[in-house]
């Protein structure tokens, strides 16, 4: 469960989060932060919300990948251990009693069933065994977090957000974390961090949190190493509920969540991993997903196509071609695996290239944007596939040939060389086919696609590691075309 400020249409409300992510509250209209009317969590949450239930351009860590950065930035956390099986619980190297938790990107998991007290091995097989086979919200955890159980005497609530309208990161602290939403509600404080930030920010959240003594420490430094990776990672959230606090008055993070923004992975490809995870990190009931699916656009007037591997991130894609003023035609959605290394029903190689067939042979289709977020090994084969495809339209036979495999750039084959024959080869795929190939963008992450560019030098085929700019250069493509 976790607590965010929101504002829509001049009405400001601070709204407890059950089941539903920050996220949908980070995008939209952000607003300012004045806290003087509460509506209803309901009504609030249908107002803000995209129309996939999706951020348009954040993801929120699982727990264990918040609690990692903490960890790394000092923020103390209770040692755990991650649990991929049930029979991994009798390796468990924590002592008990311990709290099982399941790892899945949903709020309401306490309400659920998806956390777990036991005192012994035998319990906790039993309940680990429970809890990978209960669904919260749909999804399957892949991963529980076995941590050890801690007796707060308090629970605090601290954040840290972007307020986009404001153009500042917002404080946010309340001495009743937790569950205990409605007290939450009442005692939130928040402090706009105006200029550069400085420990003047951390300990006036205490004291308006109405803290004394080493607490207005203690948590004013909780607060600072918040800020510090706020900004290290470019990141939209970041909050810990509840902040555990012992009768000696030490500081614990007891749960976490972290929102990236989509934009800053190409920054912090340490993240990618890890928003990876988060994606992948479940299971879906197999009977909400089909492998291959049409987002539902209102106007499919356009010349525009899109192909992702997310819903979440075919609604980002979508909001940037609409305020770049491009019109769109079809989006389609590789829904059966969030990544092209995760288990399907179907190869991932069939999938995507049934999508590419859709879309070449659709009629008015100018520009093709293909944005599919995965990890470097996986896109250097999605971009094999994509040029198999698109060369077999030219009746090129997409594996190399032993005279094609001769020309790499060994001691014996010089470049001019090679450039003679490939300019050779390209006159013979021009004449090859008279199908009219419409322009492809294609933003992929990572680093060694130099031999796939290649390949593909001469088809009307662009790339771009920068999601806007992708964006721009495919409305731009649809224009002139």
């Amino acid at each position: 469960m976790a607590l965010i400020w929101w504002k829509k249409t001049g009405e400001t409300a601070l709204i407890e989060e059950e089941g539903i992510g920050n996220r949908e509250l980070l995008t939209g209209n952000r607003g300012k932060l004045d806290g003087d009317q509460y509506p209803s969590i309901t009504q609030a949450f249908k107002e803000n919300k995209d129309t996939t239930g999706c951020a348009s351009n954040t993801m929120d860590l699982l727990e264990y990948q918040a609690k990692e950065l903490f960890r790394e930035i000092g923020i103390p956390v209770l040692p755990s251990q991650c649990i991929g099986d049930p029979t991994d619980i009798k390796r468990l190297q924590i002592r008990y009693p311990v709290v099982l938790k399941s790892q899945v990107p949903a709020g309401g998991r306490g309400r659920a069933g998806g956390i777990r007290f036991v005192e012994n091995t035998i319990d906790a097989i039993a309940a680990a065994r429970a809890v990978f086979n209960l669904p919260i919200l749909g999804q399957y955890p892949q991963v529980l977090l076995a941590e050890s159980r801690y007796d707060a005497d308090q629970e605090f609530y601290l954040a840290l957000l972007l307020d986009y309208e404001l153009r500042h990161p917002v404080l946010l602290g309340s001495v009743e974390g937790g569950l205990n939403s409605v007290l939450a509600r009442e005692q939130m404080q928040k402090v706009v961090i105006e200029q550069e930030f400085s420990p003047f920010y951390a300990r006036r959240l205490a004291v308006k949190m109405g803290l004394q003594g080493k607490l207005i420490d203690s948590v004013s430094d909780i607060v600072q190493r918040m800020y510090q990776i706020f900004i290290q990672k470019d990141l939209d959230l970041v909050e810990i509920n509840p902040l555990g606090i012992s009768p000696q008055g030490e500081v614990m993070a007891l749960d976490g969540k972290i929102s990236v923004n989509e934009y800053a992975l190409g920054r912090h490809p340490e993240l990618i991993p890890l928003a990876l995870a988060s994606v992948n990190g479940h299971r879906e009931q197999p009977m909400f997903k089909s492998q291959l699916s049409e987002f539902n656009l209102t106007d499919k007037q356009g010349n525009i196509a899109i192909l992702c591997n997310s819903t979440c991130l075919a609604a980002a894609t979508i909001d940037l071609i609409y305020k770049a003023k491009g019109q769109l035609a079809k989006c389609l959605i590789l829904e059966g695996y969030a990544s092209w290394d995760s288990p399907s029903l179907s190869s991932p190689v069939q999938q995507l290239q049934a999508a590419l067939k859709l879309l070449t042979e659709a009629k008015g289709i100018k520009v093709v944007l293909v944005n599919i977020l995965s990890n470097f090994a996986a896109s250097e084969e999605v971009a094999e596939v994509i040029a198999n495809y698109i060369l077999s339209l030219f009746e090129q036979t997409p594996v190399l040939s032993a005279t094609d495999r001769g020309m790499r750039p060994t001691g014996t084959n010089s470049r001019p060389h090679r450039s003679q024959a490939q300019s050779s080869n390209t006159q013979q795929l021009q004449l090859a086919s008279n199908a009219q190939l419409p322009h492809f963008v294609i933003r992929l992450l990572g680093d060694n696609l130099d031999g796939v560019k290649e390949r593909l030098s001469t088809m009307p085929i662009h790339w771009n590691h920068d999601l806007e700019r992708a964006v721009e250069q495919s409305v731009s493509l649809a224009k002139s075309a």
